[in-house]
């Protein structure tokens, strides 16, 4: 296939851009309870010259350091690995959808067990629900992750990469020099996480760190005792009157539109769909109240404003593709408003604030590690020459069992892994947002999410989409170098 021209490149982005726009659209009526099943092969069949293996491989010939090249052409690549595990996706998500656990005369649907074991007092019922979610997933779940997986590893030699993880080096991802920051940082925060967690653990389920199961960590981050501060009713004004703070109107967004119909169907978690970039942006949320609800509300949110404010003259690679650690930094800095005792005071009337924020700071600091264990674990999954299940799945209990003293499931080896590396995204969103958010502290004060010239800055980078990636936009606004330490400081910071 001869290299396309520009006339083609500029076809190719128009058609990405309607490929993407219609799989979200999909995605959004499937998870927002609209439609049952996940229907993509229509989608994929009408945009197959974008996904054809010709079509990556000529993208790939031209990008040689062109980050808008290589954007498209990791695009078109994802886009092949991701036509040929459609099937699979599909079956997946129908399957989490009509899948129903019985336990104890109860029927709870698949989707709904982790919050349900999140809601449940009883230890012992919290471990019969989990029991049944993973021999549902053992049974149902896995054998199709399997294929897909079987798939992939095939298919990435098509495209002329030696194995997933060398693949997504090419794509300009930097993940041995990633790895080293998440062994470093596993090693530095050790005591501490240990400290905290068990500290934490007793306090919400009377069982220390040694002796909490998988079953218990749902619960412990569930955290009942804060709800009557996190009511449902004020979710959805605590949102509008932060954003009113820093000079935004979220009602007369009209680019923005709020699904919070109840739904049987619709997924318990708050989701963005960004249909169209920025013309149509779907905040998607199913209040239930609580820490957890408000924190996936405020987190959408934030990937919500960014797309809205994405400058429509910017090319598909800025306004879709790129760093998505820059859309995660942003949704990750608005849901740590939640960990502002400030804000906090200032929304909420709230009592302890200082309290309630060093434990959610302990919540952090669990996922940090979590993440960079999974890290880790990707990165020895996706580099072996052949996938050996059992060694996988004992490998990825000892990773994350050594970072969080909790042993997880062998059964999630397989749920667990995010496509296109996507675990590298949240570590550098989290990085960012920390550094972006002392920045912004030291220019407009501690109440700088208040600040009227704060907004205008946000909003003037929130138009940049994704044309610049986590480093650029760190160093362009900061002058600094991305540290996940940074994070970790943080944290360190609310936790002493």
């Amino acid at each position: 296939m001869p290299p396309p021209s520009s006339i083609d490149l500029d076809r190719f982005r128009e058609r990405a851009d309607r490929f993407i726009a219609e799989l979200d659209e999909e995605y959004y009526r499937h998870y927002a309870g609209l439609k049952d099943t996940l229907d993509l092969a229509a989608i994929y069949e009408r945009y197959s010259d974008l996904t054809d293996l010709e079509q990556a491989n000529a993208l790939g010939e031209m990008a040689d350091g062109d980050w808008g090249i290589r954007e498209l052409w990791r695009f078109a690549s994802e886009g092949y690995l991701g036509e040929l595990t459609r099937e699979q996706s599909e079956k997946v998500a129908e399957l989490e959808a009509s899948l129903e656990a019985e336990v104890d005369g109860e029927k709870v649907p698949f989707r709904m067990l982790r919050p349900t074991i999140a809601n449940e007092p009883d230890r012992d019922k919290r471990e019969r629900l989990d029991r049944t979610r993973v021999e549902l997933t053992a049974e149902h779940i896995n054998p199709l992750y399997l294929e897909g997986v079987d798939v992939v590893r095939r298919a990435v030699g098509e495209l002329g990469a030696p194995d997933y993880t060398e693949l997504y080096r090419r794509f300009g991802f930097r993940l041995d020099e990633l790895a080293s920051q998440c062994r470093a940082l596993l090693d530095s925060t050790e005591s501490l996480y240990e400290e905290s967690a068990d500290k934490l653990f007793r306090a919400r389920i009377g069982v220390g760190l040694a002796e909490a199961k998988r079953w218990d960590v749902l619960r412990s981050f569930r955290a009942p005792q804060w709800d009557e501060q996190f009511p449902e009713d004020r979710m959805l004004p605590a949102l509008e009157a932060t954003l009113s703070d820093l000079g935004i109107d979220l009602r007369s967004q009209q680019n923005v539109e709020l699904d919070i119909e109840q739904r049987p169907k619709k997924s318990p978690r708050a989701f963005c769909a960004p249909i169209e970039v920025p013309g149509r942006v779907v905040l998607v949320i199913q209040p239930m109240g609580g820490a957890d609800d408000w924190r996936a509300l405020f987190h959408e949110a934030g990937h919500t404003e960014h797309y809205a404010h994405v400058s429509p003259d910017l090319p598909v690679e800025a306004k879709r593709l790129g760093d998505v650690s820059v859309t995660e930094a942003w949704a990750t800095l608005m849901e740590h408003f939640l960990l502002e005792p400030r804000w906090l005071s200032r929304r909420l009337d709230f009592p302890r604030p200082e309290e309630f924020a060093a434990e959610a700071a302990t919540g952090s600091l669990y996922l940090l590690r979590r993440y960079c264990a999974k890290l880790l674990y990707e990165l020895e999954f996706h580099g072996a020459t052949e996938l050996d299940e059992k060694a996988m799945s004992s490998r990825y209990v000892e990773l994350l069992g050594d970072a969080l003293k909790i042993e997880p499931s062998p059964t999630d080896y397989l749920g667990d892994i995010d496509a296109s590396f996507y675990v590298t995204g949240y570590l550098r969103s989290w990085a960012l947002q920390s550094q972006l958010r002392n920045h912004f502290r030291e220019r407009f004060g501690s109440d700088w999410f208040a600040n009227r010239e704060a907004g205008s800055l946000l909003r003037e980078l929130w138009g940049e989409g994704h044309r610049l990636n986590a480093d650029e936009l760190l160093a362009d606004v900061t002058g600094e170098e991305l540290e996940m330490d940074a994070f970790a400081e943080s944290l360190r910071e609310q936790l002493r």
